[in-house]
């Protein structure tokens, strides 16, 4: 492919890795010299459901030939079908549902439709946390580095992420508008939530009668072992946002309510303009119906059981390892030290590709179709990075 310059600096968000990649096939990538990795990274998770999965691919080619844009003013098939088969895994006590772009802004449009239900300001979030990178999805993120020089909204409390219900009772304060956690924290360490922890949310909630959001953006999507995460605890939330691989890997996230939360966002108190767009929506359609047919969270609760199981085996005694941990195909390896290192040699050397979570965590987000194999691949290459930087 022939490369054109540019006079325009590229401006990057993330740290550049290095990499050139030109192609991916299910839980493979390859880069422009034909180097073939385990994609364990994935696009910070959103392609669970594998690169060129040809039931998106398919589907999205037909569309774009079709109709690529239509204000949500409108309806289109593609709309309508998106809605009718994201409804087969949506979470049966949802009742509403806005789709939109990234997760941050499903998180903007959640904490807005709280703030205009309840008519109160407050927001509980929890350390640890990571929401997104706009005004109010910012504000509601534990990290403070994300945070430096922006002028955040000042009334976010933020309590300890998976404390004992009895360190929660009590603790909202009665002008709370929402309560916002993820069930299973990704960036701030793969921090799977407790069923009594989550509980405890849901009980603080009904007493201050704020409401409770479930960030389930990372997590969400059959990703641990249930469509949604919150239903290994059996714990119901008010709002829950959903995103990454909705749409096999393409830019759509939804938020979904209870009756009557959501239409406080009608008339024009939010919008965008690439919200609900025929692509994404057919995206999603074929995201939604692979994902039906493949019995998604049942291949990513087998396949994050044998990884686990193999992360556990290969590192176990190793000192510089404090834990192996997470759920489904969400998983991480908590260290003594920061991961970096570890992470680049991963890649360089092992051409496996993984990403940081928190301090200290090598964090694992594959594909549903990688196999023992695989597995075998990701653990030996976290062993002998640590063993080779760190002594065994």
């Amino acid at each position: 492919m022939e490369t054109t310059e540019s006079p325009l600096k590229l401006v990057r968000f993330y740290g550049f890795r290095g990499l050139k990649l030109v192609k991916g096939s299910g839980q493979y990538v390859w880069d422009s010299a034909g180097r073939k990795y385990l994609d364990c990274h994935a696009g910070h998770g959103a392609a669970l459901l594998g690169h060129a999965n040809p039931d998106v691919a398919e589907a999205v080619a037909r569309q774009v030939s079709e109709l690529v844009a239509a204000s949500s003013g409108f309806t289109t098939p593609a709309l309508e079908e998106a809605l009718h088969w994201f409804s087969k895994v949506a979470p049966g006590w949802a009742r509403e549902i806005v789709f939109l772009n990234t997760g941050t802004e499903a998180v903007e449009a959640a904490l807005k439709a709280a703030w205009l239900y309840t008519g109160r300001r407050r927001i509980v979030a929890f350390r640890g946390s990571f929401h997104g990178r706009t005004l109010a999805s910012l504000s509601a993120t534990w990290n403070p580095k994300y945070r430096k020089g922006i002028p955040v909204l000042g009334e976010v409390e933020f309590l300890r992420f998976n404390s004992d219900p009895a360190e929660i009772a009590g603790k909202v304060p009665s002008d709370t508008a929402a309560i916002i956690v993820e069930p299973v924290q990704g960036e701030g360490g793969v921090e799977p939530a407790s069923r009594e922890f989550l509980k405890a949310l849901r009980e603080e909630a009904d007493r201050v009668g704020a409401l409770l959001v479930f960030d389930e953006v990372q997590a969400g999507f059959g990703r641990t072992g249930e469509w949604w995460s919150h239903q290994h605890h059996g714990v119901e939330p008010d709002i829950m946002t959903a995103g990454k691989s909705i749409a096999g890997g393409l830019p759509a996230s939804a938020v979904l309510s209870r009756e009557g939360i959501l239409e406080k966002l009608s008339g024009g108190m939010h919008g965008s303009t690439h919200a609900g767009n025929p692509v994404s929506m057919a995206a999603v359609t074929a995201a939604s119906r692979h994902a039906v047919k493949v019995d998604l969270p049942e291949r990513a609760r087998e396949a994050g059981g044998e990884m686990l199981r193999m992360l556990g085996e290969a590192l176990d005694g190793l000192r510089a390892v404090r834990r192996v941990k997470g759920l489904g195909l969400m998983l991480g390896v908590e260290l003594r030290f920061d991961p970096g290192r570890i992470i680049r040699c991963m890649q360089e050397e092992a051409s496996v590709l993984a990403l940081k979570a928190g301090a200290t965590t090598v964090r694992l987000l594959p594909p549903y179709m990688v196999d023992g194999g695989d597995a075998r691949w990701a653990a030996d290459a976290v062993r002998s990075c640590i063993c080779r930087g760190y002594g065994c």
